[in-house]
């Protein structure tokens, strides 16, 4: 069988501590993921990341792994020194059962190592085999050892992105919001030995939340939500941050004060007009003077986004523009413009 360099496979040196591991594991299990990246190479990659971080990321197993030195080549040829062979468990009760722990999903190299302390997590897939032997203290125990460490609770906080648009401001009214947050499984921990996750040790959540935007809030400031972060098995759930980012096709943005572009034609550029124009406020009518230049905004008080106090300004940028499909009559009518200028 083959060497498995596990410290390669999550790309950390071999000294690396428990935090170095973790976050190489989960930048990694995010990239390569199931539900991300519907490769082939991907899936086989995804399971590799598992099992490495099922040996490095627990102490006696790390330990284990460890001992082999470090000259092993990554894809050598390895046969198990003595001591590191598979267990085999055998039960005779109402005849001769057997099970052999040396699978299980994960490699025959991961296998070899560590057959003989499989031995409750094997337990846990097939207890109902067994007759009147109960593993329910082994599943217990294995649980309760996974769960030792707590995460911290800064890892249970989410950071999303907002974008939010000028009316969105404007009314106030809470913004639906649905994504799909992936966390790890809260039902094998990781570990991957469970129907809940279907073995990829990560789980997607759709979530639905209600965000209210407070008045006057500005671009790159933070909203939090209360517990909507993640959850472990401790019970314990972390909090959801909205970073709030201005995004719209209509309007420029200025803190409160806002830019929309109004067109208009080349005669009535030169000549001034009356233009009525949609304002988060309502529709208004502007007096546009005669001989504007495209690129001049004429400021109107009041009618932009709502501050602590009042309201900002809007600035209805001049755009002017040049209809197609022009007549011959109208064509002839430049070009004699052109001649007098």
């Amino acid at each position: 069988m083959k060497y498995k360099d596990y410290y390669e496979i999550l790309g950390v040196k071999r000294d690396a501590d428990a935090a170095a591991i973790k976050s190489a594991y989960r930048k990694l299990a995010r990239k390569y993921h199931p539900d991300v990246n519907k490769t082939k190479e991907a899936e086989e990659k995804f399971k590799d990341i598992n099992e490495a971080y099922e040996v490095l990321s627990d102490k006696n197993k790390r330990q284990r792994y460890d001992s082999l030195g470090s000259n092993w080549q990554g894809g050598a040829e390895w046969t198990p020194p003595p001591g590191f062979e598979n267990f085999n468990f055998n039960f005779n009760q109402g005849g001769a059962q057997s099970f052999d722990f040396g699978g299980g999903g994960f490699s025959d190299f991961f296998s070899s190592l560590f057959g003989d302390m499989m031995g409750e997590m094997g337990g846990q897939r097939t207890a109902q085999n067994f007759g009147n032997f109960d593993f329910g203290a082994s599943q217990r125990t294995s649980r309760a050892r996974r769960t030792s460490r707590p995460e911290p609770a800064e890892d249970l906080d989410v950071t999303k992105t907002l974008n939010v648009t000028a009316k969105e401001l404007f009314d106030g009214k809470p913004i639906s919001v649905s994504f799909t947050e992936m966390e790890r499984c809260q039902e094998c921990h990781g570990g991957g030995y469970c129907s809940h996750c279907g073995g990829t040790g990560i789980v997607s959540t759709p979530k639905n939340v209600k965000v209210k935007l407070p008045k006057g809030i500005e671009e790159g400031k933070k909203i939090r939500l209360k517990g909507e972060g993640k959850s472990d098995a401790y019970g314990r759930k972390g909090d959801l941050y909205f970073v709030v980012h201005f995004k719209d096709s209509e309007y420029e943005f200025d803190g409160a004060n806002l830019t929309k572009d109004v067109e208009i034609t080349p005669p009535e550029a030169v000549l001034g007009c009356s233009k009525e124009i949609q304002t988060l406020h309502g529709k208004i009518t502007i007096k546009i003077p005669a001989g504007v230049s495209s690129g001049q905004a004429l400021r109107l008080k009041q009618l932009g986004l709502p501050k602590t106090s009042g309201y900002g300004d809007l600035n209805a940028r001049i755009k002017i523009i040049v209809p197609k499909n022009q007549t011959k009559e109208i064509v002839e009518l430049y070009k004699k413009i052109q001649a007098l200028s």
